[in-house]
C-alpha cells in the first residue's frame, strides 16, 4: 500500500490527534501510542510526545538534602570541632598523668638504713666493717729534729693515751718534740716515755683518757697464709689501708740505725703493701687484732730514700712488742732476752749453724749443758744458719721461756732445753 490523497487526507481529528481523545474524550480502542503507530497517516505532522515525570512530593524538611558543596563544608567543620575536643581532652589527661607522676616518684629497690654521716653501714663481717672498727686506734706520729722532721705510724695501746711506734721513727727526736694525729684529725702533743733501739720500739704518751686501744692478738698462733691488713700513713697518706697475707714466720731480720745500733727480730713477713711512713703502724689479722708492728721493707734499690713496696715487708711480732711496751711504760727501759753465750757476729757463717765461742758460767746455755765450740743448728724448731738467726730468735722470746736447742758437738748431735733469761741491765 502506497500513500495517496482522498480519505486519508481528510482523516478525522481522532486520527490526526494520534487517538488522544475520541468522541467524548475516550481513549482510542486501537492504539495507545500514536507516535509509534506504523500505520498512521504519513501526511499528518510528526509530533514526539515525551511523557512527563510524575510530580514529586513536597520535600520533607527533616530529610532535606543539601547541595554537595554545603555538605563538604559541614563535614570539615564537624571534623575540626571533633579534633579540637579530642586534643583538649588528651592534653588534660596528659597533664593530670604528669602531675600525678611528679607527685609520686618511683622508688627502685628496697629502702636502706644509713649510718652516721649518711653513709651506709658496712656489712657485718666485711673488711669495711673491720676497718671501721679499728681505724680510730691508728695514729700518725711526727717528730721534729734540728735538721728536719720524721713521720711514721703508731697505734693506741691504752685508754689513757699510750701509743706504740717504731723507735727508728723517733731516732734523734727529743722526747718532747713529738706530735700525734688521731684518726679524726685531732693533733695532740706527745712525749716519749720509753724507747728501746735494739727492739726498734718506742712508747709515746698523749694527754687523753678516752682513746680506743687496739685488741692484741697472739703472734704465736699466726699461720702462713692468714689474711692481714696494714693501716698507717705511708708517704704521709694518713689512714691508708692495704691488704695481704702472711708470707712467712720468724724471718730473722737485722738492721742498723743511723747511730750504729743493731736491731734484731724474728719478723712476720707479709705481702701487704708497706712503704715509708707505715713504720710503727699495726698489722691486723682478719678479726681486727694486732699481730705485729710494721717495721721494715725489702727493697730492690740501695738508696733507702727511693725504696718502695715490692711485696716484701716485715713486722715485729706483737707478743714481743707488747712485752717490750709494757716494760717501757713501767720502767722506761726494756730488758733483753739472752742465752748466756757469745758467738762470732762478724758475718762469717758456717752455713749450717752458729758456733759458740764462749759460754757464760752459770748462764742459761751452761746450765743446759752447752759448751764452747758447740754448733747450734736449730733453735725452738727453727733452723739456724748464721748469727743473725740465733740473735733474732733469742730476742723474740720472753725471759723464763724454755726453748729446745739442737746442737752438734764433733760428729754427734744432741738437744738441750735452755731456760732463757733477761740481761743484767
Amino acid at each position: 500500500m502506497t500513500a495517496g490523497s482522498g480519505g486519508w487526507g481528510s482523516g478525522s481529528a481522532d486520527w490526526g490527534t494520534g487517538g488522544a481523545t475520541g468522541g467524548a474524550g475516550r481513549a482510542s480502542a486501537w492504539w495507545s501510542d500514536a507516535v509509534n503507530d506504523p500505520w498512521r497517516n504519513p501526511e499528518s505532522p510528526a509530533v514526539v510526545v515525551h511523557p512527563s515525570d510524575p510530580t514529586p512530593p513536597p520535600p520533607d524538611p527533616a530529610q532535606e538534602v543539601l547541595p554537595p558543596r554545603a555538605d563538604l563544608r559541614r563535614t570539615v567543620v564537624v571534623a575540626a570541632l571533633v579534633g579540637l575536643l579530642a586534643g583538649g581532652l588528651g592534653g588534660a589527661i596528659g597533664f593530670v598523668a604528669a602531675t600525678h607522676r611528679a607527685g609520686t616518684p618511683v622508688v627502685l629497690g628496697a629502702p636502706h638504713t644509713t649510718g652516721s654521716g649518711g653513709q651506709l653501714p658496712a656489712a657485718a663481717g666485711s673488711t669495711a666493717a673491720l676497718v671501721s672498727r679499728v681505724m680510730p686506734s691508728v695514729v700518725t706520729v711526727q717528730g721534729s729534729t734540728g735538721q728536719g722532721a720524721s713521720l711514721g705510724s703508731g697505734f693506741v695501746i691504752t685508754t689513757n693515751g699510750y701509743v706504740l711506734t717504731n723507735e727508728h721513727v723517733l731516732t734523734g727526736v727529743p722526747d718532747t718534740s713529738v706530735a700525734v694525729t688521731l684518726a679524726d684529725g685531732t693533733v695532740l702533743p706527745g712525749r716519749v716515755t720509753g724507747r728501746d733501739p735494739e727492739s726498734d720500739l718506742a712508747v709515746v704518751k698523749v694527754d687523753r683518757t678516752d682513746l680506743k686501744p687496739v685488741e692484741f692478738g697472739d703472734s704465736d698462733q699466726v699461720q702462713v697464709g692468714d689474711d692481714v691488713l696494714a693501716i698507717g700513713s705511708p708517704l704521709a697518706l694518713q689512714g691508708t689501708v692495704t691488704r695481704g697475707i702472711v708470707s712467712a714466720l720468724d724471718r730473722p731480720i737485722a738492721t742498723q740505725d743511723a747511730g750504729g745500733v743493731d736491731r734484731y727480730y724474728a719478723a712476720i713477713q707479709t705481702d701487704a703493701a708497706v712503704n715509708r711512713g707505715n713504720s710503727g703502724g699495726p698489722l691486723f689479722d682478719a678479726q681486727g687484732r694486732v699481730i705485729g708492728v710494721n717495721a721494715v721493707i725489702k727493697t730492690a734499690v740501695e738508696n733507702t730514700e727511693e725504696a718502695g713496696n715490692i711485696g716484701i715487708a716485715f713486722a715485729i711480732p706483737i707478743n714481743q712488742a707488747a712485752r717490750v711496751a709494757t716494760e717501757l711504760i713501767q720502767t722506761g727501759h726494756a730488758r733483753r732476752t739472752v742465752i748466756g753465750a757469745q758467738f762470732d757476729t762478724s758475718g762469717r757463717s758456717l752455713g749450717d749453724g752458729v758456733r759458740l765461742n764462749t759460754v757464760d758460767a752459770g748462764g742459761p746455755a751452761a746450765g743446759a749443758g752447752l759448751q764452747a765450740g758447740d754448733v747450734v743448728v736449730r733453735f725452738a724448731n727453727h733452723p739456724v744458719l748464721d748469727p743473725t738467726d740465733l740473735i733474732a730468735l733469742v730476742r723474740s722470746f720472753a725471759p723464763g721461756t724454755v726453748v729446745p736447742v739442737v746442737y752438734r758437738r764433733g760428729n754427734a748431735t744432741d738437744t738441750a732445753n735452755v731456760t732463757l733469761v733477761a740481761d743484767a741491765k
